[in-house]
C-alpha cells in the first residue's frame, strides 16, 4: 500500500524526537490522514506479512463486547498478552512462567483467566456496554446498525471508545478512540442502486510499524461487515491520526520495509449469507491473492 509507505517516509523525514511513557522513545508527527478505496482491494500490507488471523479474531472479540484475553489466547492470538502478563509478573502469585506459558494458562484455566486475563473496560466493553448515568448500558454497535438502516444520511453515525471516567481502569487507554460512518447516496447516472459506506477513524496514538497495519485492516474489515449487513456498497476507509510515531527500536525495520516492492492488494471474501453483525465467525472470512514479503519482527513497547 503506497499510502502506508508514504506515512513511513513522512515520519522518517520529518518526525521529531520525543521521550515517551514506555522509555523507548519515538520519532513523531502530529496530524496525518490516509485514504483507502475499499473497492481497490483489501488494504493489507504486502511489504511484510500481516497476521490476518489476529486481525479477524481481535475484531470479533471487540464485537463480542469482551475485555478478557481468554478468547484471543484460545485462538492463538497473542497481541494483547503483554499488558496482563506484566501485571501478573509483578504480583505475589507469579510462578516464573514466561509469557507463552502465561497465555496457555489463560486459555485453559477459567479461574486464572478471570483473575489475570482482564484488561479492564477497553474497546469491546465501551462499544457494547457503555455505562449510562441511569445504571443501564448503551450498545453502541447495535444502535449504529439500526441508525444506518433507518437514517443512513445521519451525521451522528459515531462509536466512541474514549470514556473519560473509565480511562484509568483500562490496561491501555484506547488508541483508536472514535469512528464515524458516512453513507453516500447511489449515483443513478452511473447505474448505482446502492449507497456507499465509508468509515473514518480518529486514532489519538499510533505505533506506525506494529499497530497501524492491524488498525487499517481491522477497520476496513469492520466497514465491509457493516456494509454487508446494511446492504450497502463499499466506499473509503479514512484513517486520521493524532500522534503517529515510529519507535526508536523500529527504525531499521521500517527502512527494510521501504526497500521492498509493493505488491497487488489481496481480496477479502466474506460469507454473503451472514446478515447480522454479531453472527460473523472466523470461518466466514477468506483472504485470497495475498502474496506478501516475509514478516519483519519488532518488539512491542509496553
Amino acid at each position: 500500500m503506497q499510502q502506508y509507505h508514504d506515512l513511513l517516509k513522512h515520519i522518517l523525514e520529518t518526525g521529531i524526537w520525543k521521550d515517551d511513557r514506555t522509555g523507548v522513545g519515538t520519532y513523531s508527527v502530529f496530524g496525518y490522514q490516509a485514504r483507502f478505496n475499499l473497492q481497490d482491494g483489501f488494504p493489507l500490507l504486502t511489504t511484510k506479512k500481516v497476521f490476518t488471523k489476529a486481525v479477524i479474531h481481535e475484531l470479533l472479540w471487540f464485537l463480542k463486547g469482551e475485555s478478557n484475553i481468554q478468547y484471543l489466547c484460545q485462538n492463538g492470538v497473542r497481541i494483547w498478552d503483554d499488558w496482563p502478563y506484566e501485571k501478573y509478573r509483578k504480583s505475589a502469585e507469579f510462578g516464573g512462567e514466561d509469557i507463552k506459558a502465561f497465555a496457555q494458562k489463560i486459555a485453559a484455566d477459567n479461574d486464572f483467566a478471570k483473575k489475570w486475563g482482564n484488561l479492564g473496560p477497553v474497546y469491546g466493553y465501551q462499544w457494547r456496554s457503555w455505562p449510562a448515568p441511569d445504571g443501564k448500558s448503551v450498545d453502541q454497535i447495535t444502535d449504529l446498525i439500526a441508525q444506518i438502516k433507518k437514517n443512513p444520511y445521519s451525521r451522528r453515525l459515531i462509536v466512541s471508545a474514549w470514556n473519560v471516567p473509565y480511562i484509568d481502569q483500562m490496561a491501555l487507554p484506547p488508541c483508536h478512540t472514535m469512528f464515524q460512518f458516512y453513507v453516500a447516496p447511489p449515483n443513478k447516472e452511473k447505474g448505482e442502486t446502492k449507497g456507499k459506506l465509508s468509515c473514518q477513524l480518529y486514532q489519538r496514538s499510533a505505533d506506525v510499524f506494529l499497530g497501524v497495519p492491524f488498525n487499517i485492516a481491522s477497520y476496513a474489515l469492520l466497514t465491509m461487515m457493516i456494509a454487508q449487513v446494511c446492504d450497502l456498497d463499499l466506499g473509503d476507509f479514512v484513517h486520521t491520526f493524532g500522534d503517529v510515531h515510529l519507535y526508536s527500536n523500529h527504525i531499521d525495520q521500517a527502512k527494510l520495509q521501504l526497500s521492498r516492492d509493493i505488491r497487488p492488494l489481496p481480496k477479502m471474501i466474506i460469507n454473503p449469507e451472514v446478515k447480522g453483525i454479531f453472527d460473523f465467525k472466523y470461518e466466514d472470512f477468506t483472504l485470497t491473492d495475498y502474496n506478501p514479503h516475509p514478516h519483519i519482527a519488532a518488539e512491542v513497547a509496553v
